[in-house]
């Protein structure tokens, strides 16, 4: 009698099978755990826990990580054309911050309430992605308010500092 050979998936070389979303590997008191995310549909997964399906429950539904990608570059194009708007709230506005371009968290504020600030210089570093980011100011003008601190987690256009 012949040996049989075990025949491989049709996903057996690109990593793991085309319907699992993420995959874990933990390691609780010694004993390891291999985690397939396969679905995943407002709070309910269907997860693999070293070769057993399980279907949990979240607490709250899970964030849609891929839309976040997607609505960045509907926003760059937009933002394209928007330059000619931009400009025009500045000079309107008589106390206009300068905002954060991105998610984060801010690390240091550079200035206090009362500084001078010129056009280019750096009033708080913000940590996004791991990377620290100066936050430069757009403009002059002298700081009016400061409306974060440090430590705190701010989202993508919110005002850092308020400037005269």
């Amino acid at each position: 009698m012949l040996p049989r050979c075990r025949k491989a998936p049709p996903w057996e070389g690109l990593g793991r099978p085309p319907n699992i979303m993420k995959e874990y590997k933990y390691k609780i008191n010694g004993n390891e755990y291999n985690v397939a995310v396969e679905e995943l549909e407002g709070n309910k997964a269907n997860v693999t826990v070293n070769g057993k399906s399980y279907q949990v429950e979240l607490d709250r539904p899970a964030k849609p990580a891929v839309t976040k990608p997607v609505a960045r570059p509907a926003a760059t194009p937009a933002a394209a054309p928007a330059p000619a708007a931009a400009p025009a709230p500045r000079p309107t506005a008589g106390g206009a911050g300068i905002k954060a371009p991105l998610p984060g968290v801010i690390l240091d504020i550079k200035v206090k309430v009362g500084d001078a600030v010129a056009k280019g210089q750096t009033v708080a570093i913000l940590e996004a992605m791991k990377m620290e980011n100066n936050i430069n100011a757009d403009r002059d003008g002298q700081v009016v308010a400061i409306n974060v601190e440090k430590g705190q987690s701010i989202a993508e256009g919110t005002d850092i500092i308020t400037l005269g």
